[in-house]
This record gives structure tokens, C-alpha cells and sequence, in this order.
């Protein structure tokens, strides 16, 4: 199974519980192995399955109530 890491610009987290509700989010999400996420750079590391899109993953955050900057 190829890997792939995708590295997102996110808004709308104000704290360390907003990235790790976020991270718990993420790596829940089947084909999602790892997220390393930071409320301070306003950033994610994502690795997951290539099979995975992008657009998927922002789909994911944007669920959890955050947004991702282009």
C-alpha cells in the first residue's frame, strides 16, 4: 500500500484541543494512518493511503467544523 503526505494550511483552530479534536478526526478516517497537526503554524501533515484524494481530506477537516486555505 503506497503512502502519500499531504501538507494543508488550516483555519478556525484556536487551541491545542482544536488540533487534537482534529487529529482524533483524522486518523479515525479510514485510509488516514497519521496526522501531525498545529494550531500554532495553523498547519497539518496528513499521510495516508494515495488512494486518497486531497479534496477528501479537506472534506474531512471541513467536517470537523475547521477550513483549509489553498
Amino acid at each position: 500500500m503506497s503512502r502519500i503526505t499531504h501538507h494543508l494550511k488550516i483555519t478556525g483552530m484556536t487551541c491545542g484541543g482544536c488540533s487534537s479534536r482534529l487529529k482524533s478526526v483524522l486518523t479515525s478516517t479510514s485510509g488516514i494512518f497519521d496526522a501531525e497537526i498545529s494550531h500554532q503554524n495553523n498547519s497539518g501533515i496528513i499521510i495516508a493511503d494515495s488512494k486518497i484524494e486531497t479534496q477528501t481530506i479537506i472534506a474531512v477537516v471541513e467536517s470537523a467544523g475547521f477550513g483549509v486555505l489553498d
